[in-house]
């Protein structure tokens, strides 16, 4: 097989989600057989003490026979943490003025919040 014929079997279909410092490739590649599979990898971009940097990379390789299976696993994984702590993201990383002491300690009252009359929207 040539170097072109097996990049262009390498390159059935991509899509890259970019977040923060992550970067997600979800990309379809194509077994010997040219039956079809999902990479899901994770990239991580790091800075040297000197200013360089490099990055890490994980990935997990996922066959159609762990398609339907992984899906319920993942959205009741996703649907968990929705449902436990919304959708809200609460972290230092996220957040420049997050204190994690403070949202320890905070105490949720009725006077946390402002009355909203709906007839003044």
């Amino acid at each position: 097989m040539s170097e072109k014929n097996y990049n262009d079997q390498e390159e059935i279909f991509s899509q890259v989600l970019r977040a923060g410092r992550r970067t997600y490739f979800f990309d379809v590649r194509a077994t010997k057989a040219d039956d079809y599979y999902l990479t899901i990898t994770e990239s991580k971009k790091f800075t040297n003490e000197d200013g360089s940097f490099h990055y890490k990379k994980h990935k997990i390789y996922l066959y159609k026979e762990d398609f339907s299976e992984f899906n319920e696993m993942l959205k009741a994984a996703t649907d968990y943490i929705v449902n436990e702590k919304g959708e809200e993201v609460i972290s230092e990383r996220h957040q420049a003025d997050y204190n994690k002491e403070e949202s320890k300690n905070t105490e949720v009252t009725s006077e946390s919040f402002t009355d909203v009359s709906f007839d003044d929207i």
